[in-house]
């Protein structure tokens, strides 16, 4: 995709979107900063459009704008690491049962299609992008599940976990493994709601076994290179 540069009419929604994508694609890394006038330049808008947006990323957790100092991706702590896996094994078990009973075949093809895109991307060396379609897979499930409430406080665990995978994956090779993913689409058309609590259980367990919890240096990255695609 081409870097976004000559329309001069980008809608905040418009530079929200590529600016998360390039977030949750890990394109732009934790602690990186996001530059008013740079963004104006690329995106052809004024301060005003380019802040209601960098407020909006704000609001879901991906952004950290600080007085005097500007906008930056968000760092999560290693304390706040371990709280949104704690959060997420604590909501999404519950969601996947509920997502069993009531998964049509519909829903099943688009997850098999969600893993199909993520094994695509992993071969083509884009983590990423993997990862992005990862937390898409688990936010199907939520929206299956017919829980709002829960997946819209679940799309921010999702968000806040891609800047954890960020700065604290040990495996960069490896993401959500496929094995799992086939296994709770297997259990969801079925319909055993056992099965699939207890494999959602197994499966945020072995992502979080594979963060490695120290500090980690952020790479630097231009914001003109991140929203190359």
């Amino acid at each position: 995709m081409p870097l976004l540069t000559e329309p001069k009419t980008a809608t905040v929604e418009e530079i929200v979107g590529q600016l998360t994508e390039a977030v949750h694609e890990h394109r732009l890394q934790p602690g990186a900063k996001l530059r008013e006038d740079e963004v104006c330049e690329i995106f052809g808008v004024s301060r005003t459009i380019v802040r209601q947006a960098l407020r909006s990323m704000e609001f879901e957790g991906l952004l950290t704008i600080e007085k005097n100092r500007g906008a930056f991706v968000s760092k999560p702590t290693l304390k706040e690491a371990r709280e949104v896996f704690q959060a997420r094994a604590l909501i999404e078990p519950s969601t996947a049962r509920a997502a069993a009973d009531r998964a049509n075949a519909e829903d099943i093809v688009l997850l098999e299609h969600h893993i199909e895109q993520e094994h695509a991307a992993l071969d083509r060396g884009e983590a990423g992008l993997a990862l992005k379609l990862s937390g898409d897979f688990h936010l199907e499930i939520a929206r299956m599940a017919d829980q709002q409430t829960i997946e819209q406080f679940l799309r921010q665990l999702v968000s806040r976990s891609s800047l954890v995978i960020a700065l604290y994956w040990r495996r960069r090779n490896a993401l959500c493994e496929s094995n799992a993913h086939h296994a709770l689409v297997d259990a969801l058309r079925k319909g055993d709601g056992d099965n699939a609590e207890e494999l959602m259980k197994g499966h945020l367990l072995d992502i979080f076994s594979q963060l490695d919890l120290r500090e980690r240096q952020e790479a630097t990255t231009s914001l003109k290179d991140a929203l190359r695609r």
